[in-house]
C-alpha cells in the first residue's frame, strides 16, 4: 500500500532536487501542497480499503510531517540548512509516515556527508570548509577571549535539494523490494 506515496515522494524530490541545483531554492508550490495532500490522500485510502482508523493514518502523516521536519529545523535555526530543505522534509514526512520519512531523511543526510567534501574539493574550499566546521563546533566550548569569528563569506554552502532525492530514491527502493 506504500507504492502511491513512495511514487508521489520520489517525484516530489526529484522535482524539488532539480529546482534546488538549478535556482538554489525548493518553492513552495510544490512542498506546502503536500503537507495537506499527505494526511488526505492516507486518510483517503485508508477510507476506501473499509479501515476504521483512516483518520488515524492521517494522524500518523501530519505526525510524520512533524517529526521529519524536527531536526532539520534545528539545522535551519543554526543556519546550516535552507528553509526549503525543511519544508521538504516535512512533505516526504507527510507524504512517507514517520518510519519511512525518517529514513529516507537519514539516506538523504548521508548522501550529502558523501557529496558534500567531493563537491568542495572539487570547488577548491574543502580545506577551509573543515577549519571552519572545526571552528564551528569548538567556538561554543572555548572561553569568549579564545573564540575564532568566522566570517558569513567564508562559509560553505550546500544544496541539499539532490541529496534528499538520492535519499528518497534509496528508500523507495529497499521499500519496494519488500512488497
Amino acid at each position: 500500500m506504500q507504492q502511491p506515496y513512495l511514487i508521489l515522494a520520489v517525484a516530489v524530490s526529484a522535482v524539488a532536487a532539480f529546482f534546488d541545483w538549478r535556482k538554489g531554492e525548493i518553492p513552495n508550490w510544490l512542498t506546502l501542497p503536500m503537507l495537506v495532500i499527505g494526511p488526505v490522500m492516507h486518510f483517503a485510502l485508508s477510507a476506501k480499503m473499509g479501515s476504521t482508523a483512516a483518520g488515524g493514518e492521517a494522524g500518523v502523516s501530519i505526525a510524520g510531517a512533524l517529526l521529519c521536519a524536527a531536526v532539520p529545523v534545528l539545522l535551519y535555526r543554526q543556519n546550516a540548512i535552507g528553509g526549503g530543505d525543511v519544508k521538504l522534509f516535512a512533505a516526504l514526512g507527510a507524504l512517507c509516515q514517520p518510519m519511512i520519512g525518517i529514513e529516507a531523511e537519514m539516506y538523504g543526510f548521508l548522501a550529502a556527508a558523501l557529496i558534500a567534501p567531493v563537491r568542495l574539493a572539487y570547488d577548491g574550499k574543502l580545506l577551509r570548509t573543515l577549519k571552519n566546521a572545526f571552528y564551528v563546533a569548538l567556538n561554543p566550548m572555548m572561553p569568549k577571549a579564545k573564540r575564532q569569528e568566522i566570517e558569513p563569506e567564508a562559509m560553505s554552502w550546500f544544496r541539499l535539494g539532490p541529496a534528499i532525492f538520492l535519499g528518497m530514491v534509496l528508500t523507495a527502493l529497499l521499500h519496494w523490494r519488500d512488497r
